[in-house]
């Protein structure tokens, strides 16, 4: 995991809330993702302004977590981005 990019939501990309989870829908691949709560808050928190450096103590504080869970947030990054759910954001303006 390159910790200092900025992750950002992939363009058109549908996210709908179901009975056990989420389900993102990305029309361009035509895949179906289902994520569970964790990685829907990532997904979330991704907006192109933070860096990955920073989601594990955002992740650890919303819920509860007595050390950052940085390898396993790291895993979940990876992944979403290997599925296309994410994207590098353009660098930040001065």
């Amino acid at each position: 995991m390159d910790w200092s990019l900025r992750p950002e939501r992939a363009p058109g990309i549908e996210i709908r809330e179901v009975s056990d989870g989420y389900v993102a829908y990305d029309a361009g691949r035509d895949r179906l993702h289902f994520l569970n709560a964790t990685a829907m808050m990532l997904l979330e928190l991704c907006d192109g302004r933070l860096q990955a450096r920073e989601l594990p103590e955002l992740i650890a504080a919303a819920y509860r977590l007595s050390a950052p869970p940085a390898a396993e947030v790291g895993a979940c990054l990876d992944q979403l981005l290997a599925e296309g759910l994410l994207i590098h954001a353009a660098p930040l303006a001065p």
